[in-house]
């Protein structure tokens, strides 16, 4: 019975850093790169940082991102939840930075190597 808990609770503990969020975006957010992050936007995205909110072209949302990683240095970053159909998947995680914890929620749409990143939103996080 002990045997079958710790199993169970392994694969569920497993199953929370399970991603299929390509890795290539995941190291590009953190370490902070936003020109590798921006590779794999579309070519105008909804992006969100903190409070201000547009539609920006991949080289403007470079420019915000950058901006807010110089502000922010990230440590870490880790996908705690994801969803959604083949052809459209969201990912929300947790960044930590030097500033404190932020939500990043990314939707990708797309199949395959055509995926591309839609929607990339940083929301401060309550501590």
């Amino acid at each position: 019975m002990k045997a079958t808990f710790l199993i169970l609770a392994l694969l569920t503990y497993l199953g929370i850093y399970i991603t299929d969020l390509p890795e290539p975006i995941i190291t590009a957010i953190k370490n902070g790169n936003a020109a590798e992050l921006t590779k794999h936007f579309n070519t105008n995205v909804e992006l969100t940082i903190i409070d201000k909110q547009d539609i920006y072209s991949k080289s403007q949302a470079e420019s915000l991102l950058k901006d807010f990683f110089s502000k922010n240095v990230p440590s870490n970053f880790r996908v705690i939840h994801q969803g959604g159909k083949e052809d459209a998947k969201y990912y929300v995680g947790k960044l930590t930075t030097s500033t404190g914890m932020y939500r990043i929620s990314i939707l990708i749409k797309g199949q395959g190597k055509t995926s591309l990143i839609h929607q990339f939103r940083i929301e401060k996080e309550n501590e």
